[in-house]
């Protein structure tokens, strides 16, 4: 009778606390993203190809504002982590997935259903490998890094093609050959262990904060005049800093074996003996030891 109330005890679910308005904003930002991802399969389903891409982006930048709302809230909680990386894997895994095979990979019928769901998957074993190193220690070389394309960098990514026929048409770039290597090609890195760049560990010099925001207002000036040409060279630009990156991360991994190299071979000094204890006669008592 005990044991069975044991057992219940333990299977009892923690309940979650109770949450200002505040505090709610990250997951109302992690379910808008949710939910754009999921616009976006009904956008492609109607036809209206150019509205589901800006769907995913605008997923995207939900998924962008969440984490960093929440860390600015002191709103991190495990439930929000687990529901961002459920968003994450439909509206990054999922809706592009959709979206792309409704597109153009349809037209190689049961291999081109097989390609985009080996994009889903591997965007599921990306969100699982990234959510189990998060709870272990990570190298101080390896911080500044991601292993392998993240989620909404790998949906930005296969979605190129899309935006190259946007601008130039569809003469080549919605065939659907080229597509299927693109994402294979996309899926594949999102689970290789290259080493990709993270934004949010890079560190702006006081001297360049102002000329860094005015590239910014530029960059943004040209989305919003020239959206699917600014898009195409974003996504260029970061395929082309992998190179930079892979080299960045294996200079700091030799420096920092280096330095663990030397700490090792660094010869430990021994400690001072210490002279052993006498016992105090009369004549060497302390002056000011009282006595009776």
């Amino acid at each position: 009778m005990r044991s069975a109330r044991n057992r219940r005890s333990r299977m009892r679910v923690r309940r979650l606390s109770d949450l200002s308005v505040n505090r709610m904003v990250p997951n109302v930002l992690t379910l808008l993203a949710l939910c754009a991802g999921m616009t976006a399969v009904r956008f492609a389903m109607g036809g209206n190809f150019e509205a589901a891409v800006f769907s995913i982006i605008a997923a995207g930048i939900f998924d962008g504002l969440d984490g960093r709302m929440a860390r600015l809230l002191k709103a991190t909680s495990s439930f929000g982590a687990e529901l961002d990386s459920l968003s994450d894997f439909v509206s990054f895994g999922v809706a592009p997935a959709a979206v792309l095979y409704l597109w153009t990979l349809s037209g190689l019928h049961g291999l081109g259903w097989a390609i985009v769901l080996l994009f889903a998957v591997c965007c599921a074993l990306r969100l699982a490998r990234f959510n189990t190193e998060t709870h272990g220690e990570v190298p101080s070389y390896a911080a500044p890094f991601f292993t392998g394309a993240p989620a909404p960098a790998g949906a930005g990514l296969v979605m190129v093609p899309m935006f190259l026929s946007f601008e130039w048409g569809d003469w080549l770039f919605r065939s659907p050959y080229l597509n299927a290597v693109t994402v294979t090609g996309i899926a594949l890195l999102m689970i290789s262990k290259v080493p990709t760049v993270s934004l949010k560990r890079i560190r702006i010099p006081h001297h360049l904060v102002i000329p860094t925001l005015l590239g910014f207002g530029i960059a943004t000036a040209f989305l919003t005049t020239e959206p699917w040409l600014t898009l195409t060279v974003v996504g260029i630009v970061y395929v082309g800093s992998i190179p930079f990156t892979i080299r960045s991360y294996y200079r700091l991994k030799r420096a920092a074996q280096m330095r663990q190299t030397e700490a090792a071979e660094k010869p430990e000094t021994a400690p001072l003996p210490t002279p052993a204890p006498f016992p105090l006669s009369e004549a060497t008592r302390p002056p000011n030891e009282w006595r009776h």
